[in-house]
């Protein structure tokens, strides 16, 4: 039996370990969310707005990759435009978390990307909690487009090239080029579409017809975000996706976007939406 002096001190010892814990819990989640703000190039400290401008403005620009460097191919060429979507949803939630900010407007420039890119940007966007709208400028197309989709409103210049609903997939076939040369292409694989795909050796039927079977899969799943996104019925967007693009004029009797305009017109719409002069939106460029 314990008496009184000995309880005190196995209780002051549990209370120690009580507190050390704790103090350690607390240490990991700080270094845990640096590492992760790192990593996701979120900053919590970092203000997008100057204390004037109220807008946040988060370019879609070049080719939408899921993370920076995925198009550098270790070459000497200097990689493509692109954004990838890391630092796009960095962007978003910088200006979620910026007190001054009151909206997001998505600018976009792009021929597309990795749908899975492109779709977590959209998601993101649909999420906020603040009204978003997106401006196309020379193109939104494929994944690009996808994108503009998670916009509670989307706009576009009357020469924006807009569309292009679809998958595809290629590559350029090796092996005639290798056997002219004398090699001779050994595959060693555990499963028989192991290698399917590789361009050193011809395609077989077996193999295109699996891969046409994940483009059909991929393809259906775009149309039904996008008739989703912009609440169309699944059956007239699938009517559009045929890989084409079109101009604005037709995106817009399509239903594909909400206005055609200038880059100022967004402005009134956050006006609008904000219940604000519309000389007190600011962009922030």
């Amino acid at each position: 039996m314990l008496n009184s002096g000995t309880l005190r001190h196995e209780i002051g010892i549990i209370v120690l370990w009580a507190v050390a814990i704790l103090i350690v819990f607390i240490l990991g989640l700080q270094a845990f969310g640096s590492w992760h703000d790192e990593w996701s190039g979120y900053d919590a400290s970092f203000s997008i707005s100057d204390g004037v401008c109220n807008i946040a403005v988060v370019p879609i620009l070049g080719e939408i990759i899921p993370y920076s460097g995925a198009n550098d191919y270790g070459d000497e060429s200097e990689p493509p435009i692109s954004i990838s979507a890391g630092d796009a949803r960095a962007a978003i939630r910088m200006a979620e978390s910026d007190p001054d900010i009151r909206g997001v407007l998505v600018y976009i420039d792009s021929y597309g990307g990795t749908p899975a890119a492109a779709e977590s940007i959209a998601n993101m966007l649909k999420g906020s909690p603040m009204p978003v709208a997106a401006y196309i400028g020379e193109a939104a197309a494929s994944a690009a487009y996808l994108v503009a989709t998670g916009a509670d409103r989307i706009f576009a210049s009357p020469f924006s090239d807009i569309g292009s609903i679809g998958v595809t997939m290629s590559y350029v076939e090796n092996w005639e080029q290798n056997t002219k040369e004398g090699l001779r292409y050994v595959s060693l694989a555990s499963a028989p579409f192991k290698d399917y795909g590789d361009p050193n050796k011809p395609i077989t039927a077996a193999e295109r017809a699996l891969l046409e079977r994940d483009l059909k899969i991929y393809h259906e799943q775009f149309v039904k975000e996008v008739a989703g996104n912009r609440n169309l019925p699944v059956e007239d967007v699938a009517k559009l996706a045929d890989g084409s693009s079109m101009p604005a004029s037709l995106a817009l009797e399509n239903k594909l976007i909400d206005a055609l305009s200038d880059q100022e017109t967004p402005r009134a719409w956050f006006a609008e939406q904000l219940k604000m002069p519309m000389v007190e939106v600011v962009f922030c460029e």
